[in-house]
């Protein structure tokens, strides 16, 4: 069972369980446990929470942008699916990004706006692996789930079963894309 959430625009968890996309961006400095500017990967295994607060159509691909719904958080939200961290980069480049550009739904401004926040703080990617769960699971929209967070911790009763979750992308699929990460930040 998990019992954590990891908050993300609903078109991004989406994108992940259709195996479109396989990467997160964060940049640390709000309310991180890490301290200012540090972005840590308090849980590597997680329920993947949608959110639609800030979600802009503009601020993805054209190709994704009719996926992007405009709204408040709803009074239930369904989880279809979890991920695994199974690799986190510290990337300073805008140049090692670029090369990644088939990888992700977000436009150059969006990640224009990413490095250029705060840009003495890194920009992290995360390789995330998403899993299909087997029985989704739709839990009341509380107030503590609400605000700008990473991390949610779940109420007793809306953990979510990971039981029997199945990988969206094979092993092969998944190894490719973190060996082109790895060496999109190595040059």
């Amino acid at each position: 069972m998990l019992d954590t959430a990891l908050k993300e625009w609903a078109v991004v968890c989406d994108l992940l369980l259709q195996g479109k996309l396989a990467i997160l961006l964060r940049k640390g400095g709000i309310a991180e446990t890490g301290g200012p500017g540090v972005f840590e990967l308090e849980h590597p295994r997680f329920a993947l929470f949608p959110s639609w607060a800030h979600q802009k159509p503009e601020m993805v691909k054209e190709p994704f942008r009719h996926l992007v719904e405009p709204l408040d958080e709803p009074a239930q939200i369904t989880f279809h699916s979890l991920g695994h961290a199974a690799h986190i980069w510290h990337v300073t480049d805008r140049r090692a990004f670029d090369q990644l550009d088939d990888l992700h739904p977000w436009t150059a401004a969006h990640i224009d706006m990413r490095f250029n926040y705060k840009p003495d703080r890194p920009l992290y990617l995360i390789a995330v692996r998403c899993y299909r769960l087997s029985t989704p699971k739709t839990i009341n929209y509380h107030a503590q789930y609400a605000g700008c967070k990473s991390w949610v911790p779940l109420r007793p009763g809306d953990e979510v079963d990971d039981a029997g979750a199945t990988p969206v992308l094979d092993d092969t699929a998944f190894g490719q894309i973190v060996d082109r990460i790895s060496a999109a930040v190595a040059d």
